[in-house]
C-alpha cells in the first residue's frame, strides 16, 4: 500500500495549527486529500463491498425514538467496523490516523478529556433522496465531544476528505438528501468524566427496570 502522501504529512502540526484553532473559533474543520487517492480507494472499495455483501442495515433513531427506523428522518444503511475485522485493514489503518489527530490535540480540546472513541460507523445513502435531517448527535451528555458547525456552514461530500466538530447541542447538522449513492464513515471521540457519568446512569437505570420487573 503506498502511504508516501501519509507519510508527509505532520500530523502534529496540523492537529495544533489547524484542527484545535478551528474547534474553538468556528467549532469545526476539515481536510482535504487526507488519504491520498491510492490509499483512500482502499477504504472506499472496502466500504462498497460490505454494502454489496449485505453487511449494512437501516440506520436507527436515537433519543425518544431510539430503536425506530423513520425512512423520511434518516435514509441511511449502516453497520459498525472495529477495524479488526478480516479485510478492514484499510479502514483500521484510517482510524489509526485519526486516533493520533485526537491524540496530539491532547488536553487544547478545553473542558475535554479523550480516553475512548466509538467504532466506525459505516454508511451508505443509497441516492433515493434520502439524508438525515437536523440533529444533534449528544444531545443528553453521552459523553461525546467530537464527531469525524457555531457557524452555518455547507460542506460538501467529496471523496477523502476529513470532518472534525463538535457533538453536542453546539453543532446541530443533517445531511441533506442525496440522489447519487453516497458512502461515509463516522466515529465519535468521548469524554472520560462525560462517558462515565452517562455508564453509572445507565447501570442505575438498568437496576431500576430489573428491580421494577423483579417486583411485578
Amino acid at each position: 500500500m503506498p502511504l508516501g502522501h501519509i507519510m508527509r504529512l505532520d500530523l502534529e502540526k496540523i492537529a495544533l495549527e489547524y484542527i484545535v484553532p478551528c474547534l474553538h473559533e468556528v467549532g469545526f474543520c476539515y481536510l482535504d486529500n487526507f488519504l491520498g487517492e491510492v490509499v483512500g480507494n482502499c477504504v472506499l472499495e472496502r466500504v462498497k463491498q460490505l454494502h454489496c455483501n449485505g453487511a449494512l442495515r437501516d440506520g436507527q433513531l436515537a433519543g425518544p425514538r431510539a430503536g425506530v427506523s423513520k425512512r423520511h428522518l434518516r435514509g441511511d444503511q449502516i453497520t459498525w467496523i472495529g477495524g479488526n475485522e478480516e479485510g478492514c485493514e484499510a479502514i483500521s489503518f484510517l482510524l489509526s490516523l485519526i486516533d493520533r489527530l485526537v491524540l496530539y490535540c491532547g488536553s487544547r480540546l478545553g473542558k475535554y478529556y479523550v480516553k475512548e472513541r466509538s467504532k466506525a460507523m459505516v454508511a451508505c445513502y443509497p441516492g433515493n433522496g434520502t439524508g438525515y435531517v437536523r440533529h444533534v448527535d449528544n444531545p443528553n451528555g453521552d459523553g461525546r465531544c467530537i464527531t469525524w458547525k457555531s457557524f452555518v456552514a455547507d460542506v460538501e461530500p467529496i471523496f477523502d476528505r476529513l470532518l472534525f466538530f463538535w457533538s453536542d447541542r453546539r453543532n446541530p447538522h443533517e445531511v441533506q438528501p442525496s440522489y447519487a449513492t453516497r458512502y461515509a464513515m463516522t466515529v465519535w471521540y468521548f469524554d472520560a468524566e462525560e462517558r462515565a457519568e452517562a455508564k453509572k446512569k445507565f447501570r442505575n437505570l438498568t437496576r431500576k427496570t430489573e428491580s421494577a420487573l423483579t417486583e411485578d
